[in-house]
C-alpha cells in the first residue's frame, strides 16, 4: 500500500490503522529516478492531469527527465530534442498532439476523418493541400508526402481514402509553396525552399550550406528543377504570384527583404538548364527601412506584413483591385509593384488573403476585413463591398483566419479551451457544413474540430484542420485600452453592458424589420439564425439560441401542411 504523503505534515487525520493493512509508505520516499520512470508510461494527457493534483507531482510530471522518456516512447526515431527552453516537453506535446483532419464536402460519408500520421515527423508545422495529394512540413525541416490511394476496407471492399499512404520527399526544407488560387487543380508543381550542402573551393574537402529552391510534381513526386543561390543569401519564406507563363517567386529573407524571380512553369519539364535573374523586389527597394516579417500571395495579389505591424499591397489587375479598394483612381497598370499602405489602427499580427477579399487581425484581436462583398465573406451582416478594413465586433482573438474565393472562415477558442468553426459567405457545395444557403455573418459550422487544431485549408472538395500544439507558442494578443473602448460601436465580448445603448437599440429594430418582412415562418427562423451569429454574444449563449431555434423549427415542420403565411 502506497500513499503520498507529506513527512512535515504528519501522519493523516484518523490514525489508526485498520487491520491486516500495513503502514502506508509515502511515495516521496522512493527515488525519484524511480518515480519519472513509473510516471512517464502514462498517457500524456493523465501526466499533465496528475501534475495538477498537487505541488509535489507537479514538480515531478514537469521534470524534463519524465519528457525525455514520453519523447522517446512516443517517437522512438527522434535523434534529438529539438529547441526551445523546455525542448524534451515541447517535444513531447508537439509529437502528442499532431494529426492532420478532414472532412469531404460531397458523398455519404460527412464526418471528420484522420489522414495517416509519419512516425518520422517531428510535429507538424504547415501543410498544403495540392490537386491529388497533401504535403506536410514537420518542426526538423521533413517535408512529407501524403498520398491518396485504393486501399482494402475491413468488410473486404476497395475503398478510395485520402492522405493513407506517406514517404518523405526531401529533408533540409524551409518552406514551400504552389499555386496561390484556391483551386487545386492548379497545383500541379511545389517549390520547396530548401538548404543543401554545397562543394566548396576546388582542391578541398570543406563544403557550405546554400539555400536553393527545388521544383517537385505533385502527382509524382519528382523533382524536375532546381535553383541554388550564393551562400550569403539565407532565406526564410517562398511565395508564388502570377500565372504559369510569368510566374514569380517571392522569397523573404531573414534580414527582412524580398527578392524575387520569373519562371516559366510551363518548360519546367523540359530537360535543359535556365538562367533566371534575382532582382531585390520594388517593396524592398523603395521603403528599404521596412523589415517585412511575413508575406500572403494569391495570383494576382500580394500582402506584406513588417515587424511594426504595418500592412502594404500589391495588387496586379484593375478588377482586383477595383474589388479590394471600390476604386481605380490610384492603380497604376504600368507599375503594379508600387506598395500601398493600409491605414488600421493597431498592429497587425496575420493575415488572409483570398482572391477579392482579405481579413486581418491585429494585437487586440480584432478582427478586419475588406473587399468584395458579394456573397457576404466579409462577415459583416450584409453584402456591401468594404474599400477599407472593416471590423467584424462579434469575434474576437481567433487561431485561425483564412479567406477563399468567396466565403471565410475562422478557428475560435472558447472560454473552456474547446475550439469552434465558424464561417460565412458562399455555402453552395457544402463548402459552410450545416448552412447551405450560406450565411452573411460568421455562423457556427457542423464540424467537429479537434482540440489542439491550429490552423486550417479550405479546397473545393475538402475541408482540412492542422492539429499541433506548441507550448512556446504563447497568446500574443493584448488588453484594449479602455480609452478605445469607449465608444465603440458595438460591445465587446465579456465586458458587460454595451457602451453604445443607443446604436444597439437601433440595430434590434433593425433586426425585428428585417424577420418582419421575411414571407414564411421558415424564413423568419433562419433570418434569426444569422441575427444571433450577428450579435455580440459569447459561444455558449450563440449555441443555445441557435439550438433552440432549431428546436422550433423542427417543432414547426412537423405539425402538418397548413397555410404558408408568417401569421400560421
Amino acid at each position: 500500500m502506497v500513499k503520498r504523503s507529506c513527512p512535515s505534515c504528519g501522519p493523516e487525520p484518523g490514525g489508526q490503522e485498520k487491520k491486516g493493512r500495513g503502514n502506508p509508505i509515502s511515495v516521496q520516499l522512493f527515488p525519484p529516478e524511480l518515480v519519472e520512470h513509473i510516471i512517464s508510461f502514462l498517457p500524456v494527457r493523465d501526466v499533465i492531469a496528475l501534475g495538477q493534483t498537487c505541488h509535489y507531482f507537479h514538480e515531478v510530471c514537469d521534470a524534463e527527465g519524465v519528457w525525455r522518456r514520453i519523447c522517446r516512447r512516443l517517437s522512438p526515431r527522434l535523434r534529438e530534442q529539438g529547441s526551445g527552453v523546455r525542448p524534451w516537453k515541447r517535444a513531447a506535446i508537439l509529437n502528442y498532439t499532431k494529426g492532420l483532419y478532414f472532412q469531404a464536402f460531397g458523398g455519404r460519408r460527412r464526418c471528420l476523418s484522420k489522414s495517416v500520421a509519419p512516425l518520422l515527423a517531428h510535429g507538424y508545422r504547415r501543410f498544403l493541400p495540392t490537386k491529388d495529394h497533401v504535403f506536410i512540413l514537420d518542426y526538423v525541416g521533413t517535408l512529407f508526402f501524403l498520398k491518396n490511394a485504393l486501399v482494402s476496407s475491413t468488410l473486404g471492399q476497395i475503398q478510395w481514402k485520402r492522405a493513407c499512404r506517406y514517404v518523405v520527399l526531401c529533408r533540409g526544407a524551409k518552406d514551400f509553396a504552389s499555386d496561390p488560387r484556391c483551386d487545386t487543380v492548379y497545383r500541379k508543381y511545389l517549390y520547396v525552399l530548401a538548404t543543401r550542402e554545397q562543394p566548396g573551393v576546388v582542391g578541398t574537402t570543406s563544403s557550405r550550406a546554400c539555400d536553393c529552391v527545388e521544383v517537385y510534381l505533385q502527382s509524382s513526386g519528382q523533382r524536375v528543377f532546381k535553383m541554388t543561390f550564393h551562400h550569403s543569401m539565407s532565406f526564410k519564406q517562398i511565395v508564388l504570384v502570377g500565372q504559369e507563363t510569368q510566374r514569380a517567386l517571392l522569397l523573404l529573407t531573414e534580414e527582412g527583404k524580398i527578392y524575387s524571380l520569373v519562371v516559366n512553369e510551363t518548360q519546367l519539364d523540359q530537360p535543359r538548364s535556365y538562367t533566371v535573374q534575382l532582382a531585390l523586389r520594388k517593396v524592398s527597394r523603395c521603403l528599404p527601412h521596412l523589415r517585412v516579417t511575413c508575406m500572403a500571395s494569391n495570383q494576382s495579389s500580394t500582402l506584406y506584413i513588417t515587424d511594426q505591424g504595418g500592412v502594404y499591397f500589391e495588387v496586379h489587375t484593375p478588377g482586383v483591385y477595383r474589388d479590394l479598394f471600390g476604386t481605380l483612381q490610384a492603380f497604376d497598370p504600368l507599375d503594379q509593384q508600387m506598395p500601398l499602405a493600409l491605414s488600421l489602427p493597431a498592429k497587425i499580427l496575420f493575415c488572409a488573403l483570398g482572391y477579392n477579399h482579405l481579413g486581418l487581425v491585429d494585437e487586440f484581436g480584432r478582427i478586419f476585413m475588406q473587399g468584395n462583398n458579394r456573397y457576404g465573406q466579409l462577415g459583416t451582416g450584409d453584402k456591401m463591398d468594404r474599400g477599407e478594413p472593416t471590423q467584424v465586433h462579434y469575434l474576437q482573438c481567433p487561431i485561425a483566419l483564412w479567406c477563399g474565393l468567396n466565403h471565410s472562415l475562422v478557428l475560435s477558442q472558447g472560454s473552456d479551451f474547446s475550439k469552434e468553426l465558424l464561417g460565412c459567405g458562399c455555402g453552395a457545395g457544402g463548402r459552410l457544413p450545416g448552412w447551405p444557403k450560406g450565411s452573411a455573418s460568421f455562423v457556427k459550422l457542423h464540424v467537429k474540430v479537434p482540440l489542439c487544431a491550429c490552423s486550417l485549408c479550405s479546397t473545393r472538395e475538402c475541408l482540412y484542420m492542422l492539429s499541433s500544439h506548441d507550448i512556446e507558442h504563447y497568446p500574443a494578443y493584448r488588453d484594449l485600452p479602455a480609452s478605445r473602448v469607449v465608444g465603440s460601436p458595438e460591445p465587446s465580448l465579456g465586458t458587460g453592458a454595451p457602451q453604445d445603448p443607443g446604436g444597439a437599440a437601433r440595430a434590434c429594430e433593425e433586426y425585428l424589420s428585417q424577420i418582419h418582412s421575411c414571407p414564411t415562418l421558415q424564413d423568419r427562423m433562419e433570418k434569426m439564425k444569422e441575427i444571433v451569429g450577428w450579435m455580440p454574444l459569447m459561444a455558449a449563449q450563440k449555441d443555445f439560441f441557435w439550438e433552440a431555434l432549431d428546436m422550433l423549427q423542427r417543432a414547426a415542420g412537423s405539425v402538418g401542411p397548413g397555410p404558408s403565411t408568417p401569421e400560421s
